[in-house]
């Protein structure tokens, strides 16, 4: 991946100038006169725009309580001059594509939160949106790790890392002296647990039935350190680890109960993502190469290369049955494989605006989510091979998705000045039986 070179809200430096000019045009479209100061005051924004609800959606209302009825322009209009001059970020020129698919709806929108606001700090990491259940959330919001509830709609503060974070456990190889101003790259929460990584190789660990922050870890000291993905699972004996996928070349494993390392692979390339596969027997293992691989996980050995992609890939993800996998990329696709024969992709699923930054398959396998850059999250329905899509449509910059373990509830993080916001989608339910009753 491109090494991060900015402070706080900043892009990389080679793709900050395509990140101003989508922001130019914005504020222009949005005829936004107020500052950066006004625009980053969360309290001043949550005066002037409240959140919409699915009933308020119902009645004409913007998603984003956009006032398109006061705008010189129109939402068709603006979707357009956004599809032709968007950039996608590319490591290889002229990797991308585009096309046209069969709709479905399998999600319905049900609120967009405001009084939350979910950031980004680097333009190709896009993993900072947790659900753990259907009313429960947590995302990055500037220097805090935030949980919101959309049962009591209460945001609350989880781990506040522009400070100085330190563990309260003492376990071998734990940092006891902690992190200064850490900037938060990806995160992962599952159940009670939530790590976070960092842009220096950090890795943060925080029980969240426990008071304070339990691990504490540097990965590497490698100049181009930073932390790109991390991912919890079960180990075949049932003890919780955290896989982390770095920048420089590694992927290391841990085990939760001891805070150990147990394992450290090393590959030719920067290590965007990494998955398990649900037997815990195999990773895909993708980063800055066109190809990526399937690797042994015991010992780190390459089954087989997966080749097709033509640009670097950031996501990947299995299918609970543990047959069929899928991988992001740069060149704006996102291909499933079958790890029964992958001598070629078995569909290519492709993108609008950009690369495929995140991809999350519901619990029960029926459908997958796959999120662009900015403006699209897709929602394929897995169960009937990827043949029909719900694409949900918005403004912004997108920081994660993920579907709440019960597959009840997709969560979205929508990230630009003005706009910024939660959105939740609930999945489409078809009770028609019940109106037989009535």
């Amino acid at each position: 991946m491109s090494q991060y070179q900015g402070d706080d809200m900043d892009y990389a430096a080679e793709d900050f100038e395509m990140a101003e000019a989508h922001d130019d045009m914005y504020f222009r479209v949005m005829g936004d006169s107020e500052s950066d100061e006004d625009n980053d005051d969360d309290d001043h924004l949550d005066t002037r725009v409240t959140d919409t609800s699915a009933a308020d959606a119902r009645r004409g209302k913007d998603i984003q309580g956009i006032p398109w009825d006061r705008l010189s322009i129109s939402r068709e209009k603006y979707r357009q001059t956004r599809l032709d001059q968007y950039k996608n970020y590319e490591n290889i020129p002229q990797s991308g594509a585009g096309s046209e698919k069969e709709r479905g709806t399998y999600y319905e929108f049900w609120r967009n939160t405001r009084s939350v606001k979910s950031t980004i700090l680097h333009f190709q990491l896009r993993n900072l949106v947790w659900s753990t259940s259907k009313h429960d959330v947590y995302l990055m919001s500037h220097f805090s790790i935030v949980h919101w509830s959309s049962l009591s709609c209460k945001k609350t503060e989880v781990l506040n890392v522009s400070g100085h974070v330190a563990p309260r456990e003492k376990h071998p190889g734990s940092l006891l002296e902690g992190f200064s101003q850490t900037q938060v790259s990806t995160l992962a929460v599952r159940d009670n647990l939530l790590i976070a990584g960092g842009f220096q190789g950090e890795l943060i660990c925080k029980y969240l039935d426990r008071p304070g922050v339990s691990f504490c870890f540097r990965t590497t000291y490698d100049d181009n350190a930073i932390t790109n993905a991390v991912e919890i699972y079960d180990n075949p004996s049932g003890a919780v680890h955290f896989m982390a996928s770095n920048n420089d070349c590694g992927v290391r494993t841990f085990d939760m109960e001891r805070f150990q390392l147990s394992k450290h692979f090393t590959f030719r390339w920067p290590v965007n993502h990494t998955s398990l596969s649900p037997d815990g027997k195999q990773l895909v293992i993708v980063g800055d190469s066109p190809d990526g691989l399937l690797v042994d996980s015991q010992t780190g050995k390459t089954i087989t290369t997966l080749s097709g992609h033509l640009d670097y890939s950031f996501a990947s993800a299995w299918h609970p049955d543990g047959r069929i996998f899928a991988t992001g990329n740069q060149d704006k696709t996102c291909r499933i494989w079958d790890a029964r024969n992958l001598s070629k992709s078995v569909a290519v699923l492709k993108g609008n605006l950009g690369a495929i930054r995140s991809i999350r398959f519901t619990s029960d396998g029926q459908f997958m989510a796959m999120a662009e850059p900015a403006d699209f999250v897709h929602v394929y329905d897995a169960k009937n091979g990827f043949e029909k899509e719900q694409e949900i449509d918005f403004f912004g910059e997108i920081s994660g998705v993920s579907f709440s373990p019960d597959t009840e509830s997709l969560f979205i993080g929508v990230w630009d000045r003005t706009y910024g916001s939660l959105l939740q989608y609930n999945r489409c339910r078809n009770y028609a039986y019940l109106d037989s009753f009535l």
